[in-house]
This record gives structure tokens, C-alpha cells and sequence, in this order.
């Protein structure tokens, strides 16, 4: 069975991105796909921080523990570790198209591109709202993840 190596990115590493990743690996577990994840802020604000204290308790909420996850940058060789790269928003996707190394191996995409239901790809960035916007975070992220890995999982058919 391939494995894929994928990367969450939002600004800081400790709402969306983290939170993609706990989900991912939940939603991935779930329906049989094996994912090597991490995920990582395209800004240095919070390294080594653990996740919000916000997300972590909207995933407890649905079973997934992200407490142990630490805020990291994305560096240029990410783009040649991971075959997928996933931006949360239009302008960390424009802030990694600006260091992306030429042929690289990752494909770099919205990852909210997956979900018809995302208004233009984006993970709206819950941080300087209260804890509702992260209940919506966590949702939203739920179903591009699925998407997500049925989309693997479609082209693992092929």
C-alpha cells in the first residue's frame, strides 16, 4: 500500500493547520489510508508552541488529541519531503508559491479546494474569534478531509 506524505500549512501553526492534521489522521485512519502528516505555519510566531488551547479542545470534543503537536515554519525542504502540500487560505498559498523551490516534488493546493462547500478554497482562520468559529474550523476541516482522502483513495483505482 503507497503511503502519502502531507503537510498542513497555515500562518501560524496552531489553529487550522494542526487542526487539519489530527483530522486528517482521523479521517484517514478511518477509511484505510495511510498518511505520513505534519503540518507547519508559514510564519515563525509560535514555534515550538503547542496547538491553541481553542483547537485542541474543539477536536477533544469529537475524540482527537492534538495536545502533543509543537509550531514549526515551513522550510524549503518541505516542498521535496512531502508529496502534498495543503494551504488553509489564499495568501499562505501565495506565501509558499513565493519560496517554492522549481520542480519540487509536492503539489502545493488549496486544501479547502477539495470540498465544494468551502467558499473559494479557503479555512476561514478561527484566532481572533471566540471558541464557535473553532467548532466551525473543526467542521469545515471534517469534510475537506474527507474530500480529501477520497480523492487518494480515487485515484489509488486508477
Amino acid at each position: 500500500m503507497r503511503s502519502h506524505k502531507v503537510l498542513a500549512v497555515c500562518l501560524g501553526n496552531i489553529c487550522r493547520s494542526p487542526a487539519a492534521q489530527g483530522i486528517l489522521e482521523n479521517v484517514a485512519s478511518n477509511n484505510r489510508l495511510f498518511l505520513e502528516l505534519d503540518s507547519a505555519g508559514t510564519a515563525a510566531y509560535h514555534l515550538d508552541n503547542p496547538p491553541d488551547s481553542r483547537s485542541t479542545a474543539a477536536l477533544k470534543n469529537v475524540g482527537i488529541d492534538i495536545s502533543q503537536q509543537k509550531a514549526r515554519q515551513v522550510t524549503i525542504s518541505d516542498f521535496n519531503e512531502y508529496d502534498w502540500i495543503l494551504a488553509m487560505d489564499r495568501e499562505n498559498l501565495i506565501n509558499l508559491k513565493k519560496i517554492q523551490p522549481e520542480h519540487s516534488k509536492a503539489t502545493l493546493v488549496m486544501f479547502g479546494e477539495f470540498d465544494q462547500h468551502v467558499a473559494l478554497g479557503e479555512v476561514v482562520d478561527p484566532y481572533y474569534g471566540g471558541d464557535e468559529g473553532f467548532t466551525v474550523m473543526r467542521k469545515h476541516l471534517t469534510d475537506i478531509a474527507q474530500a480529501f482522502v477520497n480523492h487518494l483513495n480515487s485515484r489509488r483505482e486508477d
